[in-house]
């Protein structure tokens, strides 16, 4: 578990196999030519209960009406990012890292991919924050590892402390998480609910650690239930493994080794052991994180969010209601719901994987994530907008996207199953952008 107090190595461990096992339960108007895949999409729901959803849209929007009103985002000066599609990280790092945080806050974002032609009225943006996320927060880089509950959730790594200029690179990875927020862009990212506290400001709590540990978040489960927490004999002081294979002894507090842990304090002791187990080996790294976001967003504007409606904020809700798509699509040149070719368009995505549907709506409208609000909430180059499908084309060609208008150029096309085949193959093999 990596923590022992002077005799939880002893007492505690040996309660812990016999009790608490048994206790636990079991493009710029730019036309989009298809990107590359976003990945599988988390099978869980980030949607709030609906008793909370009121009210944090009106949160939402109070928040955003805060940044308009300071001016985040609205010039005259224009945060311009060139971006090299082959040197993604490297160029974005480079330039972000040389900003100001004047710059950072008031620029108006304008994204030029090179090479591409197009202006940036919103879809490279989006797809500059999706591709740049996907990288960034990748645990191949080692900046960031998977928790310990699944493969799509991530937290930032103890091993990060030997990459280098590591400092540097959280405060990046902080001032990418503020841009997309002030700017209104999704991140294909999902992180464990104690960062999204971190950003916050807010203490972590005992669910955080089932992320990191879920035996040790037993354990502590098992202790703050427990009665006569006396004779354990603990105290406020654990014994920490480092990477590099020595043991320390660390105090939770002043004098803590020497500090008994009794009913009276036993609150104060969790609470202290939470953080302890939430922030080892990661807490220098973490502030850095918090210092970049907040050279962009003012932590009293975020403030008035809790971290599960942060969470929603920065990464959208991942699962795709198909029946909320279809209500909120709407379609041009001769297209209607009722089209016969529409009415095929739709059987097309009963047949698609959720992975598939994610990749489709990623290359109409840039990300492969939605809104909180869900597809009525899709924003384009002049605010709300819809999905769109516009008839266009003949038969031979490849369905197009506009990711400025989140709009969908679908040919006539005379069966189902040639339309199934043309959309998968548009939405998996090309990328580039293009003047519409």
């Amino acid at each position: 578990m990596g923590v022992i107090s002077k005799t939880f190595g002893v007492v505690f461990s040996l309660l812990f196999e016999q009790e608490i096992m048994s206790y636990v339960p079991a493009s710029g108007c730019a036309t989009a030519e298809p990107s590359p895949a976003a990945s599988p999409a988390a099978t869980r729901s980030t949607r709030a209960p609906a008793p909370q959803r009121r009210d944090f849209e009106a949160k939402l929007r109070a928040f955003y009406r805060k940044l308009e009103s300071k001016g985040y985002g609205q010039g005259p000066g224009k945060l311009k990012l060139h971006i090299r599609r082959d040197h993604l990280l490297e160029d974005a790092f480079r330039r972000i890292m040389s900003c100001s945080k004047k710059e950072l806050q008031k620029g108006k974002l304008c994204v030029l991919w090179d090479g591409e032609e197009g202006l940036d009225y919103g879809g490279p943006s989006r797809e500059f924050f999706f591709l740049l996320s996907r990288e960034l927060f990748n645990p191949y880089y080692g900046l960031f590892e998977y928790s310990a509950n699944d493969t799509y959730t991530v937290h930032v790594s103890p091993m990060s402390a030997f990459v280098d200029n590591h400092h540097e690179w959280f405060r990046f990875s902080g001032r990418v998480l503020g841009l997309a927020l002030v700017h209104g862009y999704l991140l294909e990212a999902w992180f464990t609910r104690a960062l999204y506290r971190a950003l916050l400001r807010l203490p972590p709590a005992l669910e955080d650690v089932d992320a990191l540990d879920a035996q040790f978040a037993a354990s502590l489960r098992w202790l703050q239930a427990a009665r006569c927490v006396s004779s354990l004999e603990l105290t406020f002081a654990v014994s920490e493994r480092l990477a590099d294979g020595r043991v320390l002894e660390r105090e939770l507090k002043a004098g803590g080794r020497d500090v008994p842990v009794t009913e009276r304090n036993k609150k104060e002791y969790l609470e202290k052991l939470v953080r302890w187990r939430v922030e080892r080996g990661v807490a220098e790294q973490s502030e850095w994180l918090v210092r970049g976001f907040h050279e962009v967003v003012d932590p009293r504007l975020v403030g008035a969010f809790d971290a599960r409606e942060l969470e929603l904020v920065i990464a959208g809700a991942p699962e795709l209601d198909v029946s909320d798509w279809r209500n909120n699509t709407e379609y041009r040149g001769g297209y209607h719901d009722a089209h016969p070719v529409i009415l095929c368009f739709w059987q097309a995505i009963d047949r698609f994987t959720n992975e598939q549907r994610l990749r489709l709506v990623q290359f109409v409208t840039g990300t492969s994530s939605i809104p909180y609000e869900g597809f009525s909430a899709l924003r384009g180059s002049t605010g709300p907008r819809r999905f769109c499908i516009e008839r266009w084309g003949r038969i031979e060609s490849l369905p197009r996207a506009h990711t400025c208008f989140n709009r969908l150029d679908l040919p006539p096309y005379p069966t189902l199953q040639l339309l199934h085949e043309k959309l998968l193959l548009a939405v998996e093999e090309t990328n580039t952008f293009g003047i519409e």
